[in-house]
C-alpha cells in the first residue's frame, strides 16, 4: 500500500477514536453528575484529558514500545466501552481519552517506513475521514452512534485492528536532540486541539447543527459527508488544488468560517422574556435568510482540514520530540475542558450558581471561541511557512473510490431511510396520548434504557407523545439524538420543540399524523428555559391543539407560564397540555389550568389512586394530561420507576373524540 494511505488510515481511525472516547467520557460525567444537577467527585474523571503531563517521564527510549502500549490502552479501551454501564464507560473511556492523547505526539513524529517524512496533507485527510466515518455511524443508526453501542461494538474492535496494522507501517524512531526550528509549537499542537474540539461539537455529528437550525437533517448530513469524503480524495490524487491557496486566502477563509458559524448560531437565538410582565416569544418555522449562515458554514467547513495541515507542517518543520508536545497539549486540554463546561453551562445555568448564570444564553460563545483562536494562530507570523510539496496528481486507486462512496452513499441513503414516515389508520373514535420524560434515555440509576424506552412506547402504540427532557443533541449526551432515533424506529412524524441553542431540556412531539403549526413558545423563567412546544394535529377529520409542557422555576415563573398556556389556547377546541408540568395538584398554577381544563387521571379516579392500587395523589404525581371538556377519559394508566426505564413514571391515556 502508496505511504500516504498508511497515514490516512492510521490517523483517520485515530481520530475517531478520539473523538469518541472523549465524547463518552464527557457524556459519562454528565449522566452521573450533571443530570442530578451537582457536582461531586466524579468531575475529576476531566482529569483524564491531562493525561500527557505524564510523558515528562518519558525519556525518548523505546519508542516503538511505549507507542504500542499506548495503542494497547486505546484499543482495548474503546473496544470494551460499548459494553460497559455508566460508570465503567468512565472510567474506559477515560483510558482511552488519556491513552489516545498520550499516543498523539508519537503519531506526529512517526514516519511512514522508508520515507524521511510526514505530510502534513495527509494527516489533514486523516480527520476528514473521521469525520466522514463518524457521520455515517450516527446516520445509519437513527442519530446514534452504531458502534458505540453493544450491538454494533464488533466496528470498534475491527477499526482498531485496523489502525494496529497500519500502525506496524511507520517508523518510531524518536528524531535529533537538535531541532531544525527553534520556534514554539505550542501554538500550532493547541489549535489541532481546536480543530478536533470543533470536530467533535458539530461536525462529526452534523445533525446536532440540524437541531440549532431547524434545518434540513438530510442536507446537512449529505453536505458534511460529501466535502469530507471529497477532501480525502483531492488530497490523495489532486493536491495541488490545495497546496496552491495561499496563506492570505487561507486567513481570510477562516475568518469567513468563523463568522458564518457564528452568526448560524446567532441568527437562531432567542430574546427570552426576561420580567413577570413580559410577553411570550413566539419561534415558528425559520426563514430563508435564518439559513444563509448555516449554507455558508456547510461550505467553508473544510478550512478545518486545511488548517490541521498547517500546524502539522509547523511541527514536522520542527522536527520534535514525544516531550516538545506536550506544553500545547495540556493548554489544548485544558482550552477543550473550558469548552465543555462553558456550552454545558448554558444548559444548566439555573443550577451551578454562581458560575454557570452569566453562560445564559450564550450557546454561540464557545464555538466563537473555537473557530476565532484557530483563526488568529493561522495568522500568527511564520506560520504559514510553506511547507515541502508532496503533491499526488494520479487518480485514487479502485479501492479509495469504493470506500469513499461507500461512506456518502451510505450517508445518504441513511439519512433518507431513517426518516420516512409511516401510514396508519386512526383509531375509531379515539386517541391515545402519552407523556414521557425520558431522562436523556437514561433511567433512575442513570443507565441507558433506549431500547427499554422504545419497547414501551411500541406495546403503547400511542397515536401523540410528548417527550420531556429529550434534548440530547448536543455534547453532553454525546451529540446522541433520542428524539429522531425514536421518531424514525416508529415511524412517526416528530418536531424536536425548542432548538438545543435555547438550553431547554426539551419538549418534543411525536405523532403518527402529520404535524402542522409547529412552534414553541417561551415564557419568563428564573431557573430554566420555559419553552413549550406546540403543534395543531389532524386525525380522522378532527383537529387537536397539541402543548408539550416542562416548566421550572420559582411560583411567578410558573403562574406566568400557566397564565400563557391557558391565554394561547383559548377558543381553541380538542386542547390537549400534557408533560412534566412540575405541579402538584395543590400549587396555584395548577389549579389555574385545572379550572380550565380536565385532568385524565382525576377524571377517572377522583381519589388519585388507580383501580390497580396505583397511588397517584399528593406529592407523587407532576406529570399530567389535561384536555378540552369536550374530550372524555378512558383507561388511564401510569407506569413508575423503575418499569417506565426513567426517573418519572410514564403516563397516558385514551381520549374519547
Amino acid at each position: 500500500m502508496k505511504k500516504p494511505q498508511v497515514i490516512v488510515i492510521a490517523f483517520g481511525i485515530f481520530f475517531l477514536f478520539l473523538i469518541q472516547m472523549a465524547g463518552s467520557l464527557v457524556e459519562s460525567i454528565y449522566i452521573l453528575d450533571l443530570m442530578n444537577t451537582s457536582l461531586d467527585e466524579k468531575a475529576m474523571g476531566l482529569l483524564f484529558f491531562f493525561s500527557p503531563v505524564l510523558l515528562y517521564f518519558y525519556r525518548r527510549k523505546y519508542p516503538l514500545i511505549t507507542a504500542w502500549i499506548l495503542f494497547g490502552l486505546l484499543f482495548l479501551a474503546r473496544g470494551f466501552t460499548p459494553y460497559l454501564n455508566t460508570l465503567g464507560r468512565m472510567l474506559a473511556s477515560g483510558i482511552g481519552t488519556g491513552a489516545g492523547l498520550m499516543l498523539f505526539p508519537f503519531l506526529m513524529t512517526a514516519r511512514a517506513k522508508d520515507d524521511s517524512s510526514c505530510p502534513n496533507l495527509w494527516t489533514s485527510a486523516g480527520l476528514a475521514l473521521a469525520i466522514g466515518l463518524s457521520v455515517f455511524l450516527r446516520t445509519m443508526n437513527y442519530g446514534l452512534e452504531y458502534s458505540l453501542l453493544p450491538e454494533g461494538a464488533w466496528i470498534g474492535w475491527g477499526l482498531g485492528a485496523v489502525m494496529g496494522y497500519f500502525l506496524t507501517r511507520l517508523e518510531w524512531t524518536s528524531p535529533d536532540k537538535v531541532r531544525n526550528n527553534p520556534e514554539p509549537i505550542t501554538p500550532a499542537v493547541t489549535g489541532i486541539f481546536l480543530i478536533v474540539a470543533l470536530a467533535y461539537f458539530a461536525f462529526s455529528a452534523p445533525a446536532v447543527i440540524a437541531r440549532w437550525t431547524e434545518g434540513d437533517y438530510r442536507l446537512i448530513v449529505m453536505a458534511v459527508s460529501l466535502l469530507a469524503v471529497s477532501w480525502v480524495g483531492v488530497s490523495l490524487s489532486k493536491s495541488r488544488l490545495i497546496e496552491n491557496i495561499p496563506p492570505t486566502g487561507l486567513l481570510i477563509w477562516n475568518l469567513l468560517f468563523t463568522l458564518s458559524l457564528t452568526m448560524t448560531i446567532l441568527a437562531h437565538r432567542v430574546s427570552f422574556p426576561q420580567t413577570p410582565d413580559a410577553l411570550a416569544v413566539l419561534v415558528g418555522d425559520p426563514t430563508w435568510l435564518q439559513q444563509i449562515p448555516l449554507i455558508l458554514t456547510l461550505l467553508l467547513f473544510p478550512v478545518i482540514f486545511l488548517d490541521l495541515r498547517v500546524f502539522s507542517n509547523r511541527i514536522q518543520q520542527a522536527n520534535p520530540t514525544p516531550r516538545d508536545l506536550i506544553p500545547g497539549m495540556l493548554l489544548g486540554s485544558l482550552a477543550l475542558i473550558v469548552l465543555v463546561f462553558i456550552q454545558i453551562f448554558t444548559n444548566v445555568w439555573g443550577y451551578v450558581e454562581p458560575v454557570s448564570l452569566w453562560f445564559r444564553n450564550k450557546f454561540w460563545l464557545p464555538y466563537l471561541l473555537m473557530a476565532g483562536l484557530i483563526t488568529l494562530i493561522i495568522g500568527r507570523k511564520g506560520l504559514n511557512a510553506q511547507d515541502e510539496r508532496v503533491e499526488t496528481n494520479s487518480d485514487l486507486s479502485l479501492g479509495w473510490r469504493a470506500l469513499l462512496l461507500i461512506i456518502f452513499l451510505g450517508t445518504g441513503g441513511s439519512a433518507l431511510y431513517t426518516t420516512r414516515v409511516q401510514t396508519f389508520e386512526p383509531r375509531p373514535n379515539s386517541i391515545v396520548v402519552m407523556t414521557y420524560n425520558i431522562q436523556q434515555a437514561n433511567d433512575d440509576f442513570g443507565e441507558r434504557s433506549y431500547k427499554e424506552q422504545l419497547a414501551l412506547i411500541r406495546e403503547v402504540a400511542p397515536d401523540i407523545i410528548a417527550l420531556q427532557e429529550s434534548d440530547s443533541s448536543r455534547i453532553s449526551l454525546n451529540n446522541n439524538d433520542f428524539v429522531r432515533y425514536y421518531a424514525g424506529k416508529l415511524g412517526y412524524y416528530s418536531y424536536f420543540g425548542p432548538k438545543t441553542i435555547t438550553g431547554t431540556y426539551g419538549t418534543a412531539i411525536l405523532s403518527r399524523y402529520p404535524l402542522q403549526n409547529t412552534r414553541t413558545v417561551f415564557t419568563f423563567s428564573d431557573q430554566d428555559e420555559i419553552g413549550t412546544a406546540e403543534a395543531e394535529i389532524e386525525i380522522g377529520g378532527q383537529l387537536f391543539s397539541v402543548y408539550n409542557v416542562h416548566p421550572d422555576g420559582s411560583d411567578t415563573a410558573m403562574l406566568v407560564w400557566a397564565e400563557a398556556l391557558l391565554e394561547r389556547s383559548k377558543d381553541k377546541s380538542n386542547v390537549i397540555a400534557l408533560g412534566d408540568y412540575n405541579l402538584r395538584d395543590y400549587e396555584e398554577a395548577y389549579q389555574l389550568i385545572a379550572s380550565e381544563y380536565t385532568n385524565a387521571w382525576v377524571s377517572v379516579y377522583p381519589t388519585e389512586i388507580g383501580s390497580d392500587g396505583t397511588d397517584m395523589s399528593g406529592e407523587n404525581r407532576i406529570d399530567h394530561i389535561f384536555f378540552s371538556k369536550s374530550l372524555k377519559a378512558s383507561n388511564p394508566v401510569y407506569i413508575l420507576p423503575p418499569q417506565s426505564a426513567t426517573d418519572h413514571p410514564v403516563h397516558w391515556a385514551e381520549l374519547i373524540r
